[in-house]
């Protein structure tokens, strides 16, 4: 049996409890491309200590929410405290399955499924009939913070619903924990539901749960998801290929499990003209990454985009030529998750004003 059985340290830390407030500056300077979709600034995904991540995981902190309702009182920031909780309702769960489990005769019984289903860039008009109908029957639905709020408003009325998003310098469960939380709850016969951003198996670990789930006999559905790069490229009406401008595409991670500047090792395969390259949590790589990208002979008016929350109703976009974009991010304080798009094909976009072919980059108004 998996079941989690180390607690973690407690800590009676805590933080005042606030929505997320995320700026949405829109400056009037002359060299951005800036495109808003609608002027909300409210994330649409869920941040570390949401409202809406407490009101939805509220079963999971049974006893202090009772004690301490979320919309008057602190909630708890230490990874440890939180875990420690967190731990009391989850044995709880386990007991109630396994027992409806020994008890079942109709087929009840027996070791649950585990489904890896990817939910899309955000938009939930993007998540496909089967996901859908997964989600609506799950009995434990682990989700990560780029499953976007509205995706999880689908979620079935009596699924119980557990945050283990990341965020940097942030890690709610690590992936070892995440592992034993999906074998436990498989063990007992529950439908588990693992949801991930975009796809499971593209930069989502879909992969490394998929290989643990396996080897400990537990089998494993993968439901895939709309990709950021697909979804995100067709909202700004970039192809990523078009034959004569781009014969490949691509996906490239801003970072690695070592952290730092380790992916740049990518940029000298990478420089290629008649490639699209996308880079998913390039945020703090970029400028590095752009200055070895022109080094290894990619040209520097080669047209990029960076998307903020694609698909999403907070969604904001810069465009400029490549050796200008990381300074356009930075004045507009984009934040994760960004998507950014290099290659010629991003001027085949409709958002690319041809006047600014031969310019560094120009301004279109807000919409």
């Amino acid at each position: 049996m998996a079941l989690i059985t180390k607690l973690p340290s407690s800590s009676s830390t805590i933080t005042q409890f606030k929505t997320p407030q995320i700026s949405n500056p829109n400056p009037k300077f002359s060299n951005s491309i800036q495109f808003t979709k609608t002027s909300c600034s409210a994330s649409p995904f869920t941040e570390k200590h949401s409202i809406e991540r407490y009101q939805r995981d509220k079963w999971v902190f049974k006893n202090e929410l009772n004690q301490n309702p979320p919309e008057n009182q602190s909630i708890f920031s230490t990874r440890d405290y939180e875990i420690a909780l967190q731990l009391p309702e989850l044995k709880n769960l386990l007991r109630v399955l396994r027992e409806k489990r020994e008890k079942g005769g109709n087929g009840e019984g027996g070791i649950g499924n585990v489904f890896l289903v990817g939910t899309g860039p955000g938009d939930p008009d993007l998540l496909t009939l089967k996901a859908l109908k997964v989600i609506q029957k799950a009995d434990l639905l682990l989700y990560d913070r780029l499953v976007s709020n509205d995706v999880l408003d689908l979620v079935g009325p009596d699924a119980r619903l557990l945050y283990v998003g990341k965020t940097a310098g942030y890690h709610s469960r690590t992936q070892e924990e995440i592992h034993e939380l999906l074998l436990s709850f498989a063990e007992v016969g529950a439908n588990v539901v693992r949801l991930k951003g975009g796809d499971p198996l593209v930069f989502g670990r879909g992969g490394e749960e998929m290989d643990f789930l396996q080897q400990k006999g537990i089998q494993v559905k993968v439901i895939p998801g709309i990709t950021a790069a697909s979804g995100i490229a067709a909202e700004l009406g970039v192809p990523l290929t078009h034959r004569g401008v781009a014969n490949s595409v691509r996906f490239l991670t801003g970072h690695s499990r070592k952290g730092g500047a380790d992916p740049l090792f990518v940029a000298g395969n990478a420089a290629d003209p008649d490639s699209t390259l996308v880079v998913y949590m390039g945020l703090s790589t970029l400028p590095a990454l752009v200055v070895k990208l022109i080094q290894h002979g990619l040209p520097s008016d080669t047209p990029a985009a960076a998307v903020e929350r694609g698909t999403t109703p907070q969604q904001r976009i810069v465009l400029a030529e490549l050796k200008d974009l990381a300074d356009k991010i930075t004045s507009e304080q984009f934040v994760s998750p960004t998507l950014i798009f290099i290659g010629k094909v991003v001027a085949l976009s409709p958002l690319w004003p041809q006047s600014c072919t031969n310019e560094s980059s120009c301004l279109i108004p807000q919409v």
